[in-house]
């Protein structure tokens, strides 16, 4: 499956690589443009958030919007639970329903409104890298 990437993705993307040296396989403007979500290749978070924050927080002020990285992994469970990070998911699983690959999660109790996000935003967010990476069309939370 092939991402398609905008002018303003593709800006973002130069941008982050340049700050922290870090590949960015994809990048993902959210609605209302106030949090910029860039998934990384696998083990290269940290150096993107770098020593005590100082890459991520030095890209968040010269982009100018909140920023989230996303390890990616070819396992699409271990995936599913990097897109709920920092939430704790407890159990994750691929199942097909009704022809539909569908990820159910189990996240710990506190959590789960940090899996769902102020307004579904991060849910949101989830269902569409999960589609995009591992053509999963729907997850659900338990």
């Amino acid at each position: 499956m092939s991402i398609k990437l905008g002018t303003d993705e593709m800006r973002y993307i130069a941008l982050f690589e340049g700050l922290t040296g870090v590949r960015v396989h994809d990048c993902i403007i959210e609605e209302g443009g106030s949090e910029i979500i860039f998934v990384v290749r696998k083990g290269d978070v940290g150096l993107a958030v770098g020593k005590n924050g100082s890459r991520i927080r030095k890209a968040k002020q010269m982009i100018g919007k909140s920023i989230k990285v996303i390890e990616h992994s070819s396992d699409p469970v271990e995936f599913v639970k990097n897109v709920f990070m920092p939430a704790r998911v407890s159990e994750a699983r691929i199942t097909e329903h009704g022809g539909k690959k569908i990820a159910l999660i189990s996240v710990e109790e506190g959590d789960k409104g940090i899996a769902v996000g102020r307004g579904g935003k991060t849910i949101r967010c989830a269902k569409k890298l999960a589609l995009r990476h591992h053509g999963i069309q729907d997850i659900s939370i338990a």
